[in-house]
This record gives C-alpha cells, structure tokens and sequence, in this order.
C-alpha cells in the first residue's frame, strides 16, 4: 500500500521532488494542514510560520525548474526544536521570560538547514528550559504522546518526538545532554541519534542564555526522523566546524565499518543491578539478540569493567551538575549541599537514584576538582576503546520504562516510575544514556517493539568514538531486515 504523503521519509520526498511528482509548494501546503488537522490533542507545534514557508516554497519550486545549483534538501518542509534560534520566528525554550524573544541570527544548525534548501515551518515544544524528561511549559502547556495521550512524549525533543510520530514533520533536529533525543524517540517509536561529541555546533541553542557562543560540556544536537537513512541525511547537514574553525579543519567522517548483519560484532550491555529494567522490553531486546544471531552476527554478553553504573553514574552526575550550577541560585546550591550532606538518611526514605549526591556536589565544587573529574571521565573515553576493539557497536537499553504517565509534581525528585511493579526514583532515567553522554559517544535510539500496553520502544547501538556512521549503518541494516522500524501510532 502506498505510503501517505506525511508518512514517507524526507529522502523518498525530495526523490519526488526531483523527479517533478510532486512540488515543495503542495508538500508544504500538505504539512501545514496535517499540522492543523492533528496537532490541536497532540500541542507538539507550537509555533507555525505559514506564509513565510509558503513562499520559500514556492521559490524552491522555482529553482528546481531553474535547473541551479540547489542544496539537498532543497523544498523540503520540518519543524525543529524550541530551543534553536530561527530568525523570524520566537525561540522560548519553554521560558515565559523568553516568551517574546525573536533572535535576528539563525543558530548555526539553521544556517545549516537553510543552505541545504530546508523550510522550517513551526517549532515544537519542550519543557521549562529544556529541563525535564517530560515536555510542558507555561508559554505553550503540555504535549501529549500520540500512542496514548495520556502518557508524555519525554523531553526533552518531546514536541519533536511526537510531530514526528504524528507525521506533522519528516526531520527534526534535536539536543541530548540527559537522553533528551533518545528517550523521546524511545517513548514516540521513531529513531534519533546523539552524535559524537562536538559534531554539531551548538551556538544558537537556548539555554544557555540567548547570544551564548560556547560549546557546553555533555551536550550534543543531532537529528530525528522515522526512518535510519533520514537521520543519517540530516547528521550530513548539520555537522561539521563552524565557520571560523573551517579555516584549519574539515570534517571528514570515517566511513561506516559494517556492511551487513553477517559482518556484525554485537556486545550486548542489557541489565545493571542498579537499574532494573521492564521485563517485557528486556525481552524485546533479547528476542532482538536472537534474531541477530540468526542472522549472522556474533553476539556477545559484554562483561567489562568500564560498563557498570556504579562506575559510570557518579562521574556522569558531577560533570552534569557542574554544568548545571551556572543557571541555579545560591539557595538552591545550598539546599542541594544539604541533600548530598543527608545522602544516606534521605535513601532509607525512597528510592534514590544512584550517583545523585554527585549532582549536588558537583553544583558547587571547585575548579581543581572538577578537573579531577574530567580527567576521569578522559581516562575512561580512552578505557572504551578496549571494548570496541571486541565489537562494533553496543546495544543497551534507552530507559527502564516505556512512555510514562504525566507526572508534573514538583519537585522533580518526589517523582517515581514503576519498574515490574516496584517504586523506582524518576532519574533512573538518565542511567541507561549516560554512558554514551559522559564519553562523548555516538548513540542511535532504534525502534524494535510495542508492548501489550500498546506503548512503543528502542534500543539503543552505541558506537566508539567518531564511528556515527557505524551505529547510523547498524540501525539501517536492522531496518532493511524487518528487525526494526517505526509504526504508525493507532488513528494516525
């Protein structure tokens, strides 16, 4: 059966494009309706810009018959996060202090676009600067997961998620420092990818502040899309140095080491005592294992120092509270020495995400020991390597859970997941993503299942560094051989 227009990837669109079957000008007109038709339960675009799409459209239609150079995603319409400064339309990261900010400078990821020919239609919703792994704000409200309106989307791309579940969008470009492109692609069933570190430019991303020109530690953007050859299109666009950079280096990006399944070398990283996952999605992943093993590939139980939580949470949790502290008063960095000070009394309470007193301690710890940290975390960036020197890539889990319920109680430490029915701490997940955060690794949130509860989920393949192409190539190869791929959410 053929595919519906808002459902076909961005590659099969610009081939039609190409080909004359089709012209930016309806594709366009054809999104923005969708956008209208579907988003209203949904609140993941938040912001259209209409007529300004419509006309480049129409201009891109009239430089395709023009037969000029055009860029490779030239006519192509795509909503993009709330957090990269597009001219001409608001960029508020969720923030009712930013709630009338129009930046005059496209954040370099958008310059990138533009060239490219892309079309930003609308942007779509995140949570409170970013901050949550749920999405909604007091400027635009809640976004809702299309596979059960009741549950969220994750945060925090989670209007970028959902857009993308919903077919309100082909491509989206998002930012990952706690999960924030993988857990919200794992709770929608589409693929994204965090790329390796420093790949993408991040200026003109808010936070930090507006005009902020530095790359932040553990952050990293990258692209969203409902098929592994469009995020691999997209990551093409957007990466590479920026302008100033350009005159020393160039990017060139090893190629991908893997051909087929057959040639694969598998480790799999799929349980850790100190995060227990849903029985029913380690199932799914270990049915996945088989299925590659079946396949050809050699799949192996991965059993290394290097990959344990207990290790990797602490030293992940200082870094992020570091960089976190910039934007926290003075009352809230002590509050949080107290919670790092009451450590052991307070887990006797309730369950207590492991690690988290680094958090606290890494809000308001000096300089020398935050570069102890960090030569940690380098020293373990080089550990990694012996792993990938036995596999390809690494499969773990994205999250203990599929898509929650809404749970906007604050503050955010009084809320729990449910795990095979025990009360877990809500920052459980951050556990299962921040091994390829803390090193700065390529990561691919995959879609391979539904559960009986109708609710979608990922996997995650783990690449070494610089080796994007590799776990980009991997999802690919899942999804030619029916292993993986995105559904359409039921009534969408």
């Amino acid at each position: 059966m053929k595919q519906p227009l808002h459902y076909c990837t961005a590659d099969e669109l610009v081939r039609m494009m190409d080909a004359g079957e089709l012209t930016s000008e309806d594709l366009t007109r054809a999104l923005l309706d969708r956008i209208k038709a579907c988003n209203p339960p949904l609140n993941a675009v938040v912001t259209v810009n209409e007529e300004q799409a419509m006309a480049q459209a129409r201009e891109a239609d009239r430089q395709r018959r023009a037969g000029g150079p055009g860029g490779s995603l030239l006519g192509l319409p795509l909503t993009l996060k709330d957090t990269w400064e597009v001219p001409g339309m608001a960029c508020t990261s969720g923030a009712p202090l930013l709630a009338s900010h129009r930046p005059e400078r496209p954040a370099d990821i958008v310059r990138r676009l533009q060239d490219a020919g892309a079309i930003i239609i609308g942007k779509t919703n995140v949570p409170y600067y970013a901050s949550d792994l749920q999405t909604y704000n007091r400027v635009f409200g809640t976004t809702n997961n299309p596979w059960n309106r009741d549950h969220t989307p994750g945060g925090s791309s989670g209007g970028s998620a959902a857009a993308l579940a919903a077919g309100l969008t082909p491509l989206e470009v998002g930012s990952d420092l706690a999960g924030s492109i993988r857990t919200p692609a794992h709770f929608c069933g589409v693929f994204g990818h965090k790329p390796s570190r420093t790949l993408v430019s991040f200026r003109g991303h808010i936070p930090g502040p507006p005009g902020t020109i530095s790359q932040p530690d553990l952050a990293d953007g990258g692209p969203m899309a409902r098929s592994a050859r469009d995020l691999e299109t997209l990551l093409k666009v957007i990466v590479g140095p920026r302008p100033h950079h350009a005159r020393s280096w160039q990017l060139a990006m090893e190629p991908p080491q893997l051909g087929s399944l057959e040639q694969a070398r598998v480790g799999l990283w799929l349980d850790d005592p100190d995060c227990p996952v849903d029985h029913e999605m380690i199932n799914g992943l270990r049915r996945l294992s088989d299925q590659l093993a079946e396949h050809g590939s050699l799949v192996t139980p991965l059993r290394h120092p290097l990959l344990s939580l207990e290790h990797i949470m602490p030293v992940y949790f200082n870094l992020l509270g570091s960089l976190l502290s910039s934007g926290m008063s003075r009352r809230q960095k002590r509050r949080l020495k107290l919670f790092a000070l009451a450590e052991r009394p307070l887990r006797k309470m309730g369950p207590m995400t492991i690690g988290m007193s680094e958090f606290a301690r890494g809000t308001s710890q000096s300089i020398s020991r935050w570069m102890r940290w960090n030569e940690t975390r380098e020293k373990m960036r080089e550990q990694v390597e012996e792993i990938f020197r036995e596999v390809d890539v690494i499969l773990a889990p994205v999250n203990p859970v599929t898509a929650i319920p809404h749970d906007q109680r604050d503050p955010q430490y009084r809320r729990q997941i449910q795990v095979n029915g025990e009360a877990r701490a809500y920052h459980d997940q951050f556990c299962w993503i921040a091994l390829a955060t803390l090193l700065g690794l390529p990561a691919t949130s995959v879609p391979i299942g539904v559960t009986r509860q109708g609710l979608p989920y990922n996997i995650q393949v783990i690449g070494a560094p610089g080796r994007d192409l590799t776990t980009l190539a991997f999802a690919g190869l899942l999804e030619d051989e029916g292993l993986a791929g995105f559904r359409v959410p039921p009534g969408y």
